[in-house]
């Protein structure tokens, strides 16, 4: 029998070892996703920084650079955070031509859902969240022409409808 007879019949040495590599590849690739649970979406949202980008992509999605910009945080800071959501399933990122651009997904799981609405009713009472927003506002209207549209900050949608989206 060759290796590769033996990787497709699962119940011999073999192939339970090739089973077995594939998953830690696949793992490693990032193509394994594990559900959204409760302690992952904590896990996430436990340290300041990314609770701050979260809070801003509520309002849509935003160029590295304008969060970067309204977080006043070097962009190797910011970096990393995007990267650890983004590993975790809770921001999403497209590239629009130089610029990368980071949201959250259309539809949240359930936990997640319920993790943003807590999070939109709780930061209206911290301050560094409303200067978060301040900043957000102003870079809105000084995104020059030379910027695509889709590496611009996004219109900032009414309370009510960032509510029924989640």
């Amino acid at each position: 029998m060759t290796t590769a007879e033996a990787a497709v019949l699962p119940g011999t040495e073999v192939g339970m070892l090739f089973a077995g590599v594939f998953r830690v590849a696949y793992i490693r690739m990032g193509v394994y996703i594990k559900p959204m649970d409760l302690v992952r979406i904590h896990e996430c949202l436990c340290e300041r920084t990314r609770l701050r980008i979260v809070h801003l992509l509520l309002r849509g999605p935003l160029c590295v650079c304008h969060l970067q910009e309204a977080l006043r945080e070097p962009q190797v800071k910011m970096s990393r955070h995007l990267a650890y959501l983004r590993r975790r399933g809770l921001v999403l990122r497209e590239r629009c031509g130089q610029w990368m651009i980071y949201r959250l997904p259309d539809t949240p799981p359930p936990a997640l859902a319920a993790q943003l609405a807590c999070l939109q009713d709780a930061a209206a009472e911290e301050a560094v969240f409303r200067r978060d927003r301040v900043r957000l506002d102003k870079l809105k209207t000084q995104s020059g022409p030379g910027v695509p549209s889709c590496a611009r900050p996004a219109r900032v949608p009414s309370r009510r409808a960032v509510s029924a989206t989640l």
